[in-house]
């Protein structure tokens, strides 16, 4: 017969390791312009309504999807990106970073 005590600590025990897996499974965030490093990047979105005056290194036709950092697949809406800690950037966004992929 199991004690109440064994139970518990073998409860919270398996309920931490679903916890912790939840977690690790769990999709990265998208990044927001208005994040700290995100703003430090110079990051915008949707590179159509950069501010050219704001972001003299654009160029017509860089965006995230092309870049050598953007780490989600050709056709994805948004990928990881490491310059930004790995949180989702939109393909069509572009930041200061910005390298054109090989």
């Amino acid at each position: 017969m199991q004690s109440r005590r064994s139970f518990l600590i073998k409860s919270v025990g398996v309920v931490s390791a679903l916890a912790v897996a939840r977690t690790a499974l769990a999709a990265p965030a998208k990044v927001d312009e208005k994040d700290p490093a995100a703003a430090a990047l110079g990051y915008v979105a949707d590179a159509g309504k950069i501010d050219k005056a704001k972001h003299p290194k654009f160029v017509a036709g860089q965006s995230c999807s092309n870049c050598q950092f953007f780490q989600g697949k050709a056709g994805d809406a948004f990928g990881a990106c490491p310059m930004l800690g790995g949180k989702l950037v939109s393909a069509k966004g572009w930041c200061n970073v910005y390298a054109k992929k090989a």
